[in-house]
């Protein structure tokens, strides 16, 4: 998958969003990469995205004048995945929305409990 297209696939999962999740939605970037850093990856597991902020339920009142959140989406440990077009787009969409859910304050653990982990 080229990358204006795996661009695509991120924008319409993000379009998808309901609309009680784009109103709480504030000071976040998404950005794909090619790679993680060895910084974001430094035991190479093949990391498909990573969240880099302040969870909503973490701010406090003392929160303003801050660098926006981060939500990075790796493009080719997508691709190393060797997936079908389709199940492609799904794990796609499932990384957007698991790091999404960490900007919503869900932890890895309970991540794992629902089966998004």
């Amino acid at each position: 998958m080229q990358r204006r297209e795996f661009e695509r696939v991120i924008d319409e999962v993000l379009d998808d969003l309901p609309e009680w999740a784009l109103e709480r939605i504030h000071n976040l970037r998404v950005v794909v990469e090619e790679w993680p850093s060895i910084e974001q990856d430094p035991d190479d597991e093949g990391l498909l995205g990573l969240y880099d902020g302040i969870a909503l339920p973490e701010r406090g009142h003392d929160y303003v004048n801050t660098l926006p959140d981060t939500v990075w989406i790796f493009r080719q440990p997508h691709l190393a995945l060797d997936l079908p077009e389709d199940e492609l787009r799904e794990e796609i969409r499932r990384t957007v929305l698991h790091e999404l859910a960490h900007y919503f304050g869900l932890d890895d653990e309970y991540l794992d409990e629902i089966g998004w982990g």
